[in-house]
């Protein structure tokens, strides 16, 4: 068994809030946080704009997915978690600029509110490395 890399990106994401980071490779298998729409230095972006906060939260996840080596085409698995299950038609806009004609397995929630209060959307997601295929 291969030991685990914990990912952090620094340059792109804020410290995280509590006891976890940014991501783990783990046999090949690559495993992110849950990611709002922060700057590295923490500040919430985008307002009260649903897409604004999409577009973001996916710049995080690519940096993860950059510092593991792979892309959106690796993405398997998504969990989308939203504020408002209206923003829903929203946020598909903002994925298929990010994942193009590729389409992971996903799950969508409802939640009542996220980590930040002025928080829309949180994505975490599960990707398979490219060498590990």
């Amino acid at each position: 068994m291969t030991p685990l890399q914990r990912l952090r990106v620094p340059e792109q994401l804020p410290e995280p809030m509590s006891q976890y980071t940014d991501g783990v490779v783990a046999d090949g298998w690559i495993w992110i946080s849950g990611m709002l729409a922060l700057d590295a230095s923490g500040a919430l972006i985008g307002g009260d704009d649903v897409v604004a906060q999409a577009e973001r939260v996916h710049e995080n996840i690519a940096a993860v997915l950059a510092k593991a080596g792979a892309g959106f085409e690796d993405v398997v698995k998504v969990t989308v978690y939203l504020r408002r299950i209206e923003d829903r038609a929203a946020v598909n806009t903002v994925r298929r600029q990010f994942f193009g004609e590729s389409r992971p397995t996903s799950t969508l929630v409802e939640v009542s509110a996220l980590a930040l209060p002025d928080a829309l959307v949180e994505i975490d997601a599960i990707a398979r490395r490219p060498e590990s295929r």
